[in-house]
């Protein structure tokens, strides 16, 4: 059913809703949703949280993922996913747009758009994906100001630090990092592109009773994982970051090439989701419903001459 009325809003806040899925038992999946389209597909398909990559954003509006969007553009992403689906979204909040100040202000616009959860990473701009070479860090002391920043900006917002410190300091500095983050007061923390399952059980083991976010993302450096996998590794995350919107651009790709080639979509039917199928995803028929049950015609009397 569609929110649009007040009774049909959820009661608890995005970050409580989504620190209630943590306290579960077992590991919380969260697939990558790059538009309001695919986190509706995703809440059917079972899942009770998902993901907003900024890696996907950007790249879905054309644009490499170098810390190049801003807050604004990233709200309105947090808008149609949480307003499509209802589900508790973590978002991918770079390096926080800026200083301690801007984080905060990052932190207050994404609560307000809906967001259940954010991540924030120690690299400096320009930033890079996790997963490629010579990215640049913040000092330790420079990335637990913005923590501590986000922490006292938040009414709700769950806060996952993540490290990308691993590649060029070791686990060592690492595992130091995440606790000086914790302590500034990060809920989470976020280990960015290890590489073995030693590595990530090595991780887990030094950072007892903190809960862990693991990224399967593909074409990167950490070997495929099955989140029962990283469960047993010692992890309470895990992401899919870029996959949803790699396989919608691919599909695209095709068919593109079919229209040129074939001129016309007559053989890429078989692809497609059907009119049916599409309008069950978006709840066509509970929008119109909803129209009618609150706005009635009211047919004109004739008036006589």
């Amino acid at each position: 059913m569609p929110y649009l009325r007040a009774s049909d809003l959820p009661t608890q806040s995005a970050g409580e809703r989504f620190r209630a899925l943590l306290a579960r038992p077992g590991i919380l999946p969260l697939p990558g949703t790059h538009n309001g389209l695919a986190s509706q597909q995703a809440k059917a398909a079972g899942f009770n949280a998902c993901y907003l990559s900024g890696a996907a954003m950007t790249a879905s509006m054309g644009l490499p993922d170098l810390g190049i969007i801003t807050v604004d553009e990233v709200c309105f992403f947090i808008k149609q996913v949480t307003r499509a689906s209802g589900l508790p979204v973590l978002v991918d909040g770079d390096t926080g747009y800026g200083e301690a100040l801007n984080v905060m202000h990052m932190v207050r616009a994404f609560e307000d758009s809906g967001a259940a959860a954010v991540h924030l990473e120690d690299q400096i701009l320009p930033k890079k994906c996790g997963h490629l070479n010579d990215k640049k860090l913040a000092t330790p002391q420079d990335m637990a100001a913005k923590i501590s920043a986000a922490a006292h900006a938040r009414r709700h917002l769950y806060i996952i630090a993540r490290t990308d410190a691993a590649a060029s300091e070791g686990m060592d500095g690492a595992v130091a990092r995440a606790k000086l983050y914790m302590e500034a007061g990060a809920d989470a923390i976020f280990p960015e592109a290890l590489n073995t399952e030693e590595m990530f059980r090595e991780f887990a083991a030094r950072m007892p009773g903190v809960p862990l976010l693991a990224n399967m993302t593909e074409f990167g450096r950490t070997p495929f994982y099955t989140k029962d996998q990283f469960e047993a590794f010692g992890y309470k995350m895990l992401i899919w970051p870029v996959t949803s919107l790699r396989v919608a651009a691919l599909a695209q790709e095709k068919l593109y090439q079919s229209i040129m080639k074939d001129g016309g979509a007559q053989n890429c039917v078989d692809q497609m989701l059907t009119r049916k199928d599409l309008y069950a995803t978006i709840d066509y028929e509970g929008f119109e419903a909803l129209d009618a049950t609150i706005v009635k015609t009211i047919v004109p009397e004739v008036i006589s001459r």
